[in-house]
């Protein structure tokens, strides 16, 4: 899983490089908050694998309860996310402009968006 993971940030990162049409200032300022914002975005991605992963250990047996536990995980995570994009908001406005800091939320999205595409394909509703 760590490997797979690995690909994916690496093949980000590419996206990310390619569709930002950084200045070489801006990239200098850019790539390191980037990497911070990562690290810590990997926790939460850590944390919804995790919660991906209670669901499928008890899929063949799931109760009420666990599955609330899921759901409020899921939640929870949900809201964690968008304060850290909040959080960092202003660090990237601080090294990039708006237009900019836009297109990199974009492309964030862009990525999530096909990230949750292929998660819910693979994962099965509740029964």
């Amino acid at each position: 899983m760590e490997i797979v993971r690995e690909a994916i940030q690496a093949q980000k990162k590419v996206l990310i490089a390619e569709n930002m049409q950084l200045t070489q200032a801006e990239a200098d300022a850019f790539w390191p908050v980037y990497e911070e914002y990562q690290k810590e975005l990997k926790k939460l991605t850590d944390k919804a694998l995790n919660n991906i992963k209670k669901f499928a250990e008890n899929f063949d047996s799931m109760t009420d309860e666990v599955a609330e536990e899921i759901i409020k995980t899921h939640l929870a995570n949900e809201g964690e996310y968008l304060k850290l994009k909040n959080s960092y908001l202003p660090k990237f406005m601080k090294v990039l402009p708006a237009t900019k800091v836009a297109r990199y939320f974009q492309l964030e999205n862009k990525v999530d968006a096909v990230i949750n595409y292929d998660l819910a394909a693979e994962i099965p509703l509740f029964q």
